[in-house]
């Protein structure tokens, strides 16, 4: 939860200095005395549909990159996690953003459907399943709304050999588990490259001793799913997982928590022998599970990953240099790591989803945030003294005759 909040309030803080991005361009005598010079115009109303996972994270990054380029904006965040938000209201209310200005709409389907219908909102930012991104996009489409929708992930690390066992064992278990798997940056995929397979029983062992704990417990290194559908689902998936063939070396179903008995806990989860056809790897599981492939070569784990429909994030663990840049230049994933298990880049970048996670051009916050909630505006001027007399009915040519 506290990175949840800090991570939001970078992008805050990438807002409050957005005016350099708002900046024009200016050329003079592009003629004999004609200048052109352009600047960024806000869109209007834009709107933000946010998930459950980040609460706080997700709606900053939307409303304060459009408000402060000179929008207005309407929010609806998760119908299951709605107070985060409300108070995010209250605190910019607080600062003194005059009314009117952020606004909020809860709801489900009905309201996702206004957003997308409504003439008035000129822009859609969307985080959430492909399911529901596929439709806002269609639907937001069709009444000619720019939009920029992340959706869903499959993120990969590779796992060279000649990489530091410890620290990739670590950052695999933390990346794995961390949030019940509940983030779109999950390093939920993990294809061990020739003979690093042999570090599985490391892995595995780390793995049991996370805690599994509500996530008011200090000591909780894993806290519970979003509800009893979300673990059916996760449960389902693993039981898939073994139907098809693989093996559950770490099974995280049936884990108890005494304090919290009804709870929608699932204990970290790891399965082998995983191969591209089963369900647990086409699927978004979205929870503590890790799903381990093996190949033989270097190229053939690029292959795999480039293989995957999905674009999110991606990582790579190895000591060599050339395998780092090779690994970066050829891998068809919008966020690369290098040892970095989950690049989720500072806000003076942007979060750069691609294939199926992204679906627009424009991407959150960075530079591309600041463009994608402005429109520019390009001004051609002639003060010339001596303006043309004459009907002109060719093409304008901007030269040096242009005002004769």
């Amino acid at each position: 939860a506290k990175g949840d909040v800090f991570r939001g309030l970078e992008v805050v803080e990438y807002a409050c200095g957005a005016a350099q991005g708002m900046m024009g361009e200016t050329v003079e005598n592009v003629g004999r005395g004609i200048d052109t010079y352009s600047y960024r115009k806000p869109l209007g109303v834009c709107a933000g549909i946010a998930p459950f996972n980040f609460p706080a994270m997700i709606p900053l990054w939307m409303f304060p990159m459009a408000a402060v380029t000179g929008n207005t904006y309407v929010i609806k965040p998760s119908e299951r996690v709605p107070g985060a938000c409300m108070r995010l209201i209250e605190l910019i209310e607080e600062a003194g953003l005059p009314p009117g200005v952020v606004n909020v709409i809860h709801g489900t389907h009905d309201a996702v459907n206004f957003i997308c219908d409504n003439q008035d909102i000129k822009a859609i930012s969307f985080v959430g399943s492909n399911t529901a991104g596929e439709h806002i996009w269609n639907r937001g489409g069709a009444a000619g709304k720019r939009m920029q929708v992340n959706m869903a992930a499959k993120n990969h690390a590779a796992i060279l050999p000649d990489a530091d066992p410890d620290h990739s064992i670590n950052a695999l278990v933390g990346a794995a588990f961390g949030a019940a798997g509940q983030r779109c940056m999950a390093l939920s995929t993990v294809v061990f490259v020739g003979e690093s397979k042999n570090w599985l029983p490391d892995l595995v062992a780390k793995a049991k001793n996370l805690v599994v704990s509500a996530g008011v417990d200090p000591k909780a290194d894993i806290g519970p799913t979003i509800s009893k559908a979300a673990k059916a689902r996760i449960e389902g998936l693993i039981q898939s997982a073994k139907d098809e063939g693989a093996t559950i070396l770490l099974d995280g179903r049936g884990v108890t928590v005494p304090d919290y008995p009804e709870g929608n806990f699932v204990g970290p989860t790891v399965i082998a022998g995983v191969k591209p056809h089963m369900k647990c790897y086409t699927e978004e599981i979205f929870g503590p599970v890790l799903v381990c492939l093996e190949v033989d070569t270097f190229e053939e784990a690029i292959d795999l990953i480039n293989a995957n429909p999905y674009g999110n994030g991606t990582a790579i663990f190895t000591n060599s240099g050339a395998a780092a840049r090779k690994f970066q230049n050829e891998i068809e994933v919008g966020m690369v790591g290098v040892n970095v298990p989950i690049p989720v880049p500072l806000p003076f970048f942007s979060f750069t989803g691609a294939k199926k996670s992204f679906y627009g051009d424009l991407h959150f916050y960075g530079r591309a945030g600041v463009q994608f909630y402005t429109q520019p505006k390009t001004i051609t001027t002639n003060w010339n003294i001596n303006l043309p007399k004459e009907i002109r009915t060719t093409m304008p040519i901007l030269g040096s005759g242009s005002t004769k």
